[in-house]
C-alpha cells in the first residue's frame, strides 16, 4: 500500500542542530557591508569585532563588569581556553548527561590529569545537582545538545559558592534564560541558536573568573590560542575586539546580522518566546501519538532548542539496538529524500531517534507542516519491518 504524503511541505527542510537554519530574511546580500580583504587590526575590523561583543551583551542582558571575547575553534575552543587556563586551583566537580558534558570530563581526566567528582546521568536524565560540591570548580553544560535535557534555571547554585561555575551554553545561549550571577564562565559559538557560521567562539567571564586568572597559574604549559593572561594580567584586549588570531570578517558580518535580527524581535526574550512556540507544537504531537516520545523523561527538563524524540512503539522496541538504529536513520533518510526535513538524525552516541532542532531562527509554521511527515515517515518505515 502506497501512503498518501501530506499537503504541507515546510519552506524551509533545515532543521540541523548545528550549524543551524539561518535567521528568516537572511542573504548574502545582507553582508555586503563586511569588512573584506582589511586587517582585522585595523579601525573597521576592530570597530566590527567590538560591535559583536557589544551587542551580544545587549542581547543577552549579560552585566556590565563581565568580560566578553571572540576565541578561536567554536564553543569547544571556548571551553578548553577554560580549563586548561581556570582548573586546577581547587577540587573539581563536572556533571554530564550526554555526549559533550562527557567529552569535558574525558578532557580534564585524560589530558590535564586531573581528579575530579563526576555527577553522571544517563540520557534523558539530570544528574543529582543537589550533590554538587560548590566549594569546588564546577563544570556543567546547561543544555545538553545531543539529550534534549537542559537545566531548569540556576536555582541548584548557591550565591555563596566558593569556587567557579564554568558552564557550556551553546545550544541553550538565546533561548534559555541564562542566570548570570550564578555563572563566572559562560560559552557559547555562533552556529547554534543565532544561526551563525561556525569556528568562532564566546567566552564570557564573570569578575571572579577574571581574578582566579590573575592569581593562578595552571602547572601545564599553555598553547598561544589559550592564552588569556600577560605577566599576571588579563590580556584585556581579547575582551573589546583584539582576537587571538584572525576572525573570518564575512562569519563576523553574518553574526551582526543574526544580533540585529534578534534585537528586531524582542532581543532575548523575544528568541526564548519563539523558541518555546517551536516546542510547543512538536510537544502537542507528540501528546497525540504513542509512538513518539520525548527522550528528556521530565518535561521541566526538556531543551527547548535542540528536542530529542524516541521511537515507542512496541514493533520497533522489538528489534535490537542495530535493528533500532537502522529504523530511526530509515526515518530521517525518508523525510530528508522528500527535502522536508534535513539533518535530524539522533547524534551518533545517542539513542536512536531524532533530534530536531527548534531554536529562534526556526519558523514555528514550518514545524508545524513537518508534524503530518513524521507520521507518514514511521508508517512508511515500519512497513519495512512488519
Amino acid at each position: 500500500m502506497t501512503l498518501q504524503k501530506p499537503g504541507n511541505r515546510p519552506n524551509n527542510p533545515r532543521f540541523s542542530s548545528g550549524p543551524c537554519t539561518k535567521p528568516p530574511l537572511w542573504s548574502l546580500d545582507a553582508l555586503s557591508d563586511a569588512a573584506l580583504g582589511r586587517s582585522h587590526r585595523a579601525a573597521i575590523g576592530k570597530d566590527k569585532l567590538k560591535m559583536a561583543i557589544e551587542t551580544t551583551r545587549e542581547v543577552l542582558e549579560i552585566p556590565a563588569d563581565y568580560k566578553i571575547g571572540i576565541v578561536p575553534a567554536s564553543d569547544t575552543g571556548a571551553v578548553e581556553m577554560a580549563l586548561w587556563s581556570l582548573l586546577g586551583a581547587r577540587g573539581i566537580d563536572m556533571l554530564s548527561w550526554e555526549s559533550f558534558g562527557a567529552g569535558w570530563v574525558s578532557d580534564v581526566t585524560k589530558q590535564l590529569g586531573l581528579e575530579v567528582n563526576h555527577h553522571q546521568a544517563d540520557y534523558g536524565q539530570l544528574p543529582d545537582l543537589n550533590a554538587v560540591n560548590f566549594d569546588n570548580d564546577v563544570v556543567f553544560t546547561w543544555n545538553g545538545t545531543t539529550s534534549g535535557v537542559r537545566v531548569e534555571n540556576g536555582d541548584f547554585i548557591p550565591a555563596d559558592r566558593k569556587g567557579l561555575t564554568i558552564c557550556d551554553a551553546t545550544s541553550a545561549a538565546f533561548a534559555q534564560d541564562l542566570a548570570w550571577d550564578k555563572l563566572d564562565v559562560t560559552t557559547f559559538s555562533w552556529q547554534k541558536v543565532l544561526g551563525g557560521e561556525a569556528a568562532h567562539g564566546m567566552l564570557i567571564l564573570s569578575p571572579r573568573a577574571v581574578e582566579r586568572l590573575e592569581i593562578y597559574t595552571p602547572a601545564w604549559p599553555l598553547p598561544k590560542i589559550f592564552r588569556l593572561t600577560k605577566n599576571g594580567k588579563l590580556i584585556d584586549g581579547i575582551f573589546t575586539g583584539a582576537t587571538i588570531n584572525t576572525p573570518s570578517m564575512l562569519a563576523v558580518e553574518d553574526y551582526l546580522f543574526a544580533l540585529n535580527w534578534a534585537k528586531s524581535i524582542g532581543g532575548k526574550s523575544g528568541m526564548m518566546k519563539r523558541a518555546d512556540a517551536n516546542l510547543a507544537v512538536i510537544s502537542k504531537f507528540v501528546a497525540a501519538n504513542d509512538w513518539i516520545g520525548f527522550l528528556a523523561e521530565d518535561a521541566a527538563t526538556r531543551s527547548n532548542t535542540s528536542v530529542c524524540l524516541k521511537i515507542n512503539d512496541p514493533r520497533v522496541a522489538a528489534l535490537d539496538a542495530a535493528g533500532q538504529s537502522t529504523f530511526a536513520k530509515g526515518l530521517a533518510k525518508l523525510l530528508e529524500n522528500e527535502a522536508v526535513a534535513y539533518d535530524i538524525g539522533s547524534y551518533r552516541d545517542a539513542p536512536a531517534g531524532l533530534r530536531i532542532w527548534t531554536g529562534g531562527t526556526v519558523e514555528t509554521t514550518d514545524l508545524a507542516d513537518l508534524m503530518p511527515w513524521l507520521n507518514w515517515a514511521f508508517e512508511t518505515q515500519l512497513a519495512t519491518i512488519s
